[in-house]
């Protein structure tokens, strides 16, 4: 498995990971002939959902600190 997918953000899959290792461990035929096709496909759908989460956080971060930005310059040219 890409070892940029066991990170702390995307903990949320783990489970759905380890399914697909699993999976993926059967061996060559068994991944040629689709059989992990589900198995990748939650993933997929899981780190989609997982991303989505972030983003939506990290918008939300950056919404509050331009206002507060705002806030502080609002403040200075009051005072000044």
């Amino acid at each position: 498995m890409h070892p940029l997918l066991h990170t702390k953000d995307n903990s949320g899959c783990e489970q759905v990971m380890i399914a697909l290792e699993e999976c993926h461990a059967r061996g060559f035929v068994w991944k040629a002939v689709g059989m992990c096709n589900d198995a990748k496909q939650q993933l997929v759908e899981c780190l989609r959902a997982e991303r989505s989460k972030n983003q939506d956080e990290n918008r939300n971060g950056v919404q509050d600190k331009r206002s507060r930005i705002r806030q502080k310059w609002k403040e200075i040219e009051e005072n000044s």
